[in-house]
C-alpha cells in the first residue's frame, strides 16, 4: 500500500467540499490534543515548582549523628555519642565528590535573644560555618553572611531570620545592631531571606544562626564555658584543659593510639550537614561519607557505624510520586476525550464512505483497485487528525499561557507533550479510519453504480 500525491490531492479535495462538517470533525482532535497539551505542561510546572520548594526545604541535605550511648541499658537516642569532629568533616568535604558542601552542627538550648527593651525567644537556634548558607541554600537579603574568619576566631557574630528581625527592630535594619543571646554580646551582621512555613507548618524565619565555634566556646553548656564549681581550685580553667603540663591521664601506647580512638572532648560536635551536589547523588553521597568515615574512625568489617546518616529521600520520592501520579490523572482525561474524537472521526468517514458509495463504485469501474480506496480513505482521515493536532498544539500552549498569566500556575513547555500529541493524532487517523476505509475498499461496484 502506497501513498502518492495524488491521493493526497484527492482526499484535501473531498474534504474542502464540505468545509463545516470537516471543520466539527477536527473540532474533536483539536479540543483534545490541547487537553493533553494544557494538562502535561500544567502537571510539569506543577511538579518543578515542588521541586523547588523542596530543595528550599533543604531535600539535597544529609545529616551525619553520632551513634547513641548507653547508661544503664537505656539507650539515650541518635546524636548522644562523642564520635564526629570538625575534622570529619573537613575530610568529607575534601574526599566525597558527590557532596556539594559541609558545615559543622552544635546544638544550643534555651537561648534568648535580647534588643533594647525587647526580647524574643526564637524557634531555632542554628550553627555552622560559613557553608552553612550554601548547604541549606539560604541567601541573606541584608548585610552578609559571617566569614571562615568569623568561625576560626569564634567571632560573636549572627545572621538572623526574617520573623526575628520583624519581632525585635521593627522596620529599622538589624545589620550592625548588638544584641544579646544569654547574656553575650552579639553583632547582627546579616538577615535571611524569608522562605515561610515548612510542611509541619513551622515558621522557617524563626531563626538564628552563629559560627558552630561560637556556639561551642560561648554558648554551649557542654562547650569551653561550661561551669568549673567541680574543677579543682589548684588549677585555673585552662590547666584543667590540658593546655599546662600536669598529665591528667595515663599516656597511651602505640597500639592503643593506633587501633582506639579517643574522642577528645570539647572538639566534639553534634552532628555534620552536608548537601549532595544534585537530588540523585544523595544515595551515592551517603556511600561515601559512610565510607569515609568508617576509614576516619577505624571501624572493622562487619562491626556496626558509630554513626548514623539520615536524608530527605523518603519525602521526595513521596512528593514526586504524588505529582507523577496526578499528572498521569490529568493526561488519561485528556487522552478520554481524544478518544472520543477519534470515535466522531469513524463517525463521519462512514457517513462520508455511505454518500460517496457512487463516487467509489465509479472509480473502480474506470480500474482503481481495492486498495487504491482504502489509501484515499485512510489518507482523508489521517489529514483530519494531522490537522487538528497542528490546531490542538498551538491551542494548548496558548491557553498554557493564558493560564499562567491569569491564575498565576505555573506551566512548563513540555516537547514530549508536543511529539506525543503528533503521535496520537497520527495513531487515531489511523486506527479509527481503518475500518471506514476498509469498508469502502470492499464495495462491490456494480452494487456501488446503482446506490441511490
Amino acid at each position: 500500500m502506497r501513498i502518492s500525491f495524488q491521493s493526497v490531492y484527492t482526499a484535501f479535495n473531498a474534504l474542502r467540499r464540505n468545509l463545516m462538517r470537516t471543520f466539527l470533525t477536527m473540532l474533536g482532535i483539536v479540543i483534545g490534543i490541547a487537553a493533553v497539551i494544557t494538562m502535561m505542561e500544567i502537571g510539569n510546572g506543577a511538579a518543578k515548582q515542588i521541586a523547588e520548594k523542596i530543595s528550599n526545604m533543604g531535600s539535597n541535605i544529609l545529616m551525619v549523628f553520632p551513634y547513641a550511648i548507653e547508661k544503664a541499658g537505656v539507650s539515650t537516642g541518635a546524636g548522644t555519642g562523642v564520635t564526629l569532629t570538625s575534622e570529619d568533616c573537613e575530610a568529607i568535604i575534601r574526599e566525597c565528590p558527590s557532596v556539594r558542601s559541609a558545615t559543622p552542627v552544635v546544638r544550643g538550648t534555651d537561648i534568648q535573644i535580647v534588643y533594647g527593651n525587647k526580647n524574643w525567644s526564637p524557634q531555632r537556634v542554628e550553627s555552622g560555618s560559613e557553608m552553612y548558607f550554601d548547604v541549606n541554600e539560604w541567601t541573606v537579603s541584608d548585610g552578609e553572611p559571617f566569614s571562615a574568619r568569623d568561625v576560626a576566631v569564634s567571632a560573636c557574630v549572627c545572621v538572623i531570620g526574617k520573623t526575628v528581625a520583624d519581632e525585635l527592630f521593627g522596620d529599622e535594619s538589624p545589620v550592625g545592631s548588638q544584641v544579646r543571646l544569654n547574656n553575650v554580646i552579639f553583632t547582627v551582621c546579616g538577615v535571611l531571606s524569608p522562605k515561610g512555613a515548612n510542611l509541619m507548618g513551622m515558621d522557617q524565619n524563626d531563626n538564628i544562626v552563629i559560627p558552630w565555634t561560637t556556639m561551642r566556646n560561648r554558648l554551649s553548656r557542654s562547650g569551653g564555658t561550661a561551669s568549673t564549681s567541680s574543677v579543682s581550685t589548684e588549677y585555673s580553667r585552662g590547666d584543667v584543659y590540658s593546655l599546662s603540663e600536669v598529665e591528667l591521664y595515663p599516656a597511651r601506647d602505640a597500639s592503643q593510639t593506633e587501633n582506639y580512638l579517643m574522642p577528645i572532648r570539647f572538639n566534639n560536635i553534634n552532628a555534620i550537614s552536608a548537601s549532595a551536589v544534585s537530588a540523585d547523588a544523595i544515595e551515592s553521597a551517603t556511600s561515601e561519607i559512610a565510607e569515609l568515615l568508617r576509614l576516619r574512625h577505624r571501624i572493622k568489617s562487619g562491626a556496626e557505624d558509630d554513626f548514623e546518616i539520615r536524608d530527605m529521600s523518603e519525602l521526595l520520592s513521596t512528593l514526586t510520586s504524588t505529582t507523577e501520579l496526578m499528572t498521569g490523572l490529568l493526561l488519561v482525561v485528556a487522552l478520554i476525550s481524544l478518544v472520543v474524537g477519534g470515535v466522531g472521526i469513524m463517525n463521519i468517514m462512514l457517513v462520508s464512505v455511505t454518500e460517496r458509495t457512487r463516487e467509489i463504485g465509479l472509480r473502480m469501474a474506470v480500474g482503481a483497485r481495492s486498495s487504491d480506496i482504502l489509501v484515499q480513505f485512510l489518507v482523508e482521515s489521517l489529514i483530519l487528525c494531522l490537522l487538528g493536532g497542528i490546531f490542538g498544539i498551538l491551542c494548548g500552549r496558548a491557553a498554557s499561557e493564558i493560564i499562567s498569566s491569569v491564575n498565576g500556575w505555573p506551566v512548563s513547555p513540555s516537547f514530549f507533550a508536543v511529539v506525543l500529541s503528533a503521535l496520537v493524532s497520527a495513531s487515531i487517523g489511523i486506527v479509527f479510519g481503518f475500518y471506514p476505509a476498509w469498508r469502502a475498499s470492499r464495495l462491490n461496484p456494480i452494487d456501488a453504480l446503482h446506490y441511490e
